[in-house]
């Protein structure tokens, strides 16, 4: 058995790849629309899973958006999804300096959680060892739920 993809849908398409290419820094593996199943499936990797992801098509993120307008809620039976970062309190402050709210900040240093335009619950953990805690995010309180 071999772990492929997460599909999540999307109810915006540019402002979804802005929150994961441009914040978050993930990269585009492949698209593919249909003009007859009215949809475009974008897949994207981690800058480390890059190779790897191009060798077999995963691990990736599916971003599902179909053309006609639906509304998305979100279940108790899906979490999140996770990723190891290099440095916890850089990659927050890249986040909420491009206007994403910190529902959890990294006061331990290890762990953060944020949330994509479309309400999906994003985990951010720190590679190897806990940072030492530090400010502003020792401070900082919980906003809203991940």
């Amino acid at each position: 058995m071999q772990y492929l993809h997460t599909m999540i849908r999307v109810a915006d398409l540019d402002r979804t790849l802005d929150f994961f290419i441009n914040k978050l820094g993930l990269l585009e593996v492949r698209r593919v629309s249909s003009d007859a199943g009215r949809f475009t499936l974008v897949f994207l990797a981690a800058p480390e899973d890059l190779e790897l992801a191009k060798g077999r098509n995963a691990p990736l993120v599916e971003l599902t958006y179909n053309w006609d307008p639906e509304e998305y809620t979100g279940g108790r039976n899906f979490g999140h999804l996770a990723y190891r970062v290099d440095d916890i309190y850089a990659i927050c402050d890249r986040l909420m300096k491009a206007g994403v709210t910190i529902n959890r900040p990294p006061r331990d240093g290890r762990m953060a959680f944020v949330r994509t335009p479309d309400n999906i619950s994003i985990e951010l953990l720190q590679k190897g060892e806990a940072l030492a805690p530090a400010e502003p995010w020792l401070s900082m309180q919980n906003v809203g739920v991940w």
